[in-house]
């Protein structure tokens, strides 16, 4: 049994990194997103999701960024030939090695290998939810960043991209939360105390500004947490 859904709110989606080498000007091809995949929520991009916003970025006349970690007030570069093939969506990356700090550290991370991670940022438009196999395929999405993360299996990473969704007005669901903090590498036990007692809380808190108070939570996470 499928069920389809409408809309959904800001998302993000990590990948290892899946580019060809690096040139000395900083750019490069890849990557960002690979079809037919069942990813850790249990989600596929399936063939033709990103084609309807592809056709309006390309009317629209507008190049999508790069991002630096998702950060949108820090865009390193900018994609120039996005398109779907029969693997996903390949691009033309260019890096502002020239310009951007933040891109003169990712080309050098790339080139060592040492940066290995591609971040989609995205709104889901439309998706099955397949009720037998608890897969949700996305059938269209609205694509609107791919950012450079430094590793998007690091537990840092994890929360800024769960502060990237907060920060274009989505909220994660107790749920979603606690999966992200099993993710991250708390033991099941230990994540559904902190979903419970630190963002249930704030949800249904009467402060009027509780994706701030999310966010100082994800801090605390951070420099409690995941200090190397």
């Amino acid at each position: 049994m499928q069920r389809k859904s409408g809309k959904g709110g800001y998302k993000v989606r990590a990948f290892d990194l899946d580019v060809k080498s690096v040139d000395d000007a900083g750019q490069f091809s890849g990557y960002g997103s690979v079809f037919g995949v069942v990813d850790s929520y249990k989600e596929i991009v399936a063939p033709g999701a990103f084609s309807n916003s592809l056709d309006a970025l390309k009317k629209s006349g507008r190049a999508l960024p790069i991002l630096w970690q998702h950060d949108s007030y820090t865009p390193i570069g900018s994609w120039a030939g996005l398109k779907e093939d029969d693997k996903g969506l390949y691009g033309d990356g260019d890096l502002w090695i020239d310009e951007a700090p933040n891109a003169r550290i990712a080309y050098r991370g790339m080139k060592a290998k040492a940066i290995t991670g591609l971040s989609i940022g995205y709104y889901v438009l439309s998706s099955d939810y397949n009720e037998k196999t608890g897969i949700r395929t996305l059938n269209e999405v609205d694509l609107a960043e791919i950012s450079i993360v430094t590793n998007p299996a690091n537990a840092n990473a994890r929360i800024d991209a769960v502060k990237s969704i907060i920060a274009h007005g989505g909220l994660p669901s107790l749920p979603e939360f606690e999966r992200f903090l099993r993710e991250a590498g708390f033991s099941k036990s230990m994540a559904a105390v902190i979903a419970n007692r630190g963002l249930k809380h704030l949800l249904q808190s009467e402060s009027g500004d509780v994706a701030n108070d999310v966010n100082r939570l994800l801090d605390g996470l951070k420099s409690l947490t995941f200090k190397e």
